[in-house]
């Protein structure tokens, strides 16, 4: 059997008030906080690591791998895909690029593929187009 009767409050007398609490303990932290401050830095200073990671967390930002541009040497002229992927393999074997950057030119290589296969799909239809109205007209 339920604890509590149907469509009857679980806790009638509402939530509690906390709002003015919470107010007071902000104003009182705010009038503190130089101490605090002072207190947390004091103490990381003396070797302790959580507030020394609460400090740097809260104060610099997290540091974020960067890529530097990286030269690649890829075939002049019309792009031959495959030989653009053996270059990119070839620059991360000697060490030119990292994987990530590599992935990104996979990617791009990726994309030059479907763009190339769709120019020539459009250009194979509009062939066959030209000989089919070409041989009913």
């Amino acid at each position: 059997m339920s604890r509590f009767k149907p469509g009857a409050s679980g806790n009638p007398a509402g939530r509690p008030k906390g709002i003015q609490t919470q107010a007071k303990l902000r104003a009182a932290i705010a009038r503190d906080l130089p101490e605090i401050i002072q207190a947390m830095l004091a103490a990381a200073k003396s070797g302790d690591v959580q507030a020394a990671r609460l400090l740097l967390d809260r104060t610099l930002p997290a540091l974020k791998a960067t890529d530097a541009p990286a030269p690649l040497s890829l075939p002049a002229g019309t792009p031959d895909l495959a030989a653009a992927a053996k270059a990119t393999l070839e620059a991360v074997a000697g060490g030119a690029l990292t994987p990530d950057q590599a992935g990104a030119v996979a990617g791009v290589l990726s994309a030059l593929v479907r763009v190339k296969e769709s120019v020539e799909l459009e250009g194979r239809i509009a062939a066959l187009e030209n000989r089919t109205h070409g041989a009913t007209a």
